[in-house]
């Protein structure tokens, strides 16, 4: 037994070499880890790390642990000289969604039209409309229509009836990679006041290069005789912050009483998100008509953006209030690894780029801090990225037990995710539905269905699917 122990010992530890800060995961993970645990993690000399079988309890401090001092009793050597912190953390995440991949293929994907069944109830799905082009936000009127947006910058309305009109004179958007017409949400006071809230991409000018640049602007308008008409400005950043090139524009509306919470991405420039002086990779509140409440956590603090409500948010693409707490909840986008469910808190810092539960794309480390002083951890986190987008907490008639459950849209991974929340912790988080395309949107329909958005890249289709319960 101690010659077997000895020998993979031996091999491991001839494998065993420095790396470079920048190495990609893949690489490190062959030069060090493959011909013990096999090239596709499935376990040769040493057990397979697929199968959730492990020594410890499985954490991430007790694999960075044993990466870093070794099992010595298990014929794995240490690690920490030869790998940086950084470099472990990557390899953390990359048998993470290797597992999760695996994992998730199982999963049987549904047929569009068919019943299927989830833990808790037995579903029905029927197609409400399809269109082309991507279909980033929607949500209903109080007679039951449906607003939608295309990214490419039209505004839609779908009477019940089934009857859809284009909605003229919206405001020209910069439909530029991942920006254009975002967000539409109807004012809950709707019937009184007629306010529908959009957010889109603006072109705003050149930098000192010659490339055009852009903001996330947000307005409010009224719909009448089919057009958009007393359109007034909410929120545009001061002309100095202006710099986004097309990425990362955020952008989800909440509302609470007289106030407007909206996200506002990065913008491809991370480390904006740590600064108060800027309006990307944060959550701002604003009242409804556009004013700033004084009692913002920066309003007062020299030279800060005095909308910001929290920061170090890297790209949040979804934002709702819970219907009985009045809590606001965010749904994040990580890098590659660490998307985030987060409980957004008055003047809060989480902590991106800072700390991360993920890596770079190119599988390169960005930080082994997953937590530091004074930054919040995710309620709960997704490694690999589900790529995270629009969520709702249902409230309908249909699913009886699903009462109060959140449900999370994935783009990457074509899921939705159901979470039970007991005390601001996830205890449940189940795949309810999977395959059927990139799920930007969730919305509780009148009828008590539960609405999504879905797309195919490659065919540039979107359709809206309306999920019923079995009787």
């Amino acid at each position: 037994m101690m010659n077997y122990l000895a020998s993979i010992f031996v091999a491991a530890n001839a494998m065993t070499t420095a790396v470079s800060a920048n190495e990609k995961v893949e690489q490190v993970f062959k030069n060090n880890c493959a011909s013990c645990h096999g090239a596709q993690l499935q376990g040769a000399m040493a057990s397979s790390l697929l199968d959730n079988q492990w020594i410890s309890d499985g954490s991430d401090d007790a694999l960075t642990k044993a990466i870093t001092h070794g099992i010595l009793d298990r014929g794995m050597p240490a690690f920490g000289h030869a790998l940086t912190e950084e470099t472990i953390r990557t390899l953390i995440v990359y048998i993470r969604e290797t597992s999760y991949n695996v994992d998730t293929a199982k999963i049987q994907t549904p047929t569009l039209s068919k019943q299927f069944k989830t833990n808790l109830h037995n579903v029905n799905t029927r197609e409400v409309l399809s269109t082309s082009g991507i279909i980033w936000a929607m949500d209903f009127l109080p007679d039951g229509s449906l607003l939608y947006t295309l990214r490419e910058g039209e505004l839609w309305l779908q009477s019940p009836e089934g009857k859809r009109i284009k909605i003229a004179d919206t405001p020209e958007v910069w439909h530029r990679g991942q920006g254009g017409l975002l967000d539409v949400l109807p004012d809950p006071d709707y019937e009184k006041n007629g306010w529908i809230y959009l957010s889109y991409s603006k072109k705003t000018g050149q930098n000192a290069s010659g490339k055009d640049i852009g903001i996330t602007a947000v307005v409010r308008g009224r719909i009448k005789e089919g057009k958009w008409t007393e359109q007034q400005t909410l929120f545009e950043a001061p002309k100095h912050t202006h710099k986004n090139r097309g990425w990362h524009f955020g952008s989800r509306f909440a509302i609470d009483g007289p106030y407007l919470f909206f996200t506002n991405g990065d913008e491809g420039h991370q480390d904006d998100a740590q600064s108060l002086k800027t309006q990307n990779g944060k959550v701002h509140r604003i009242y409804k008509d556009g004013r700033i409440p004084k009692d913002n956590p920066f309003y007062t603090q020299k030279d800060s953006i005095k909308t910001i409500w929290t920061y170090g948010n890297r790209n949040p693409q979804g934002l709702v209030i819970h219907p009985q707490t009045r809590q606001v909840w965010s749904t994040e986008h990580g890098p590659r690894g660490g998307d985030e469910l987060n409980l957004i808190t008055k003047g809060v810092n989480y902590g991106w780029p800072k700390v991360t539960y993920g890596m770079n794309y190119d599988g390169s480390p960005i930080t082994q801090h997953t937590d530091l002083p004074g930054m919040q951890l995710p309620v709960h986190q997704w490694t690999p990225s589900i790529a995270v987008a629009g969520m709702n907490f249902y409230t309908g008639k249909q699913f009886k037990n699903w009462q109060g459950d959140l449900f999370v849209g994935s783009l990457a991974k074509k899921q939705l995710h159901r979470l039970r929340i007991k005390n601001n912790r996830v205890i449940e988080d189940e795949i309810i539905l999977k395959g059927l395309g990139r799920i930007r949107d969730v919305v509780t329909a009148p009828s008590g269905e539960l609405f999504i958005t879905i797309n195919d890249r490659k065919s540039n289709q979107s359709k809206v699917v309306a999920l019923s319960a079995v009787k």
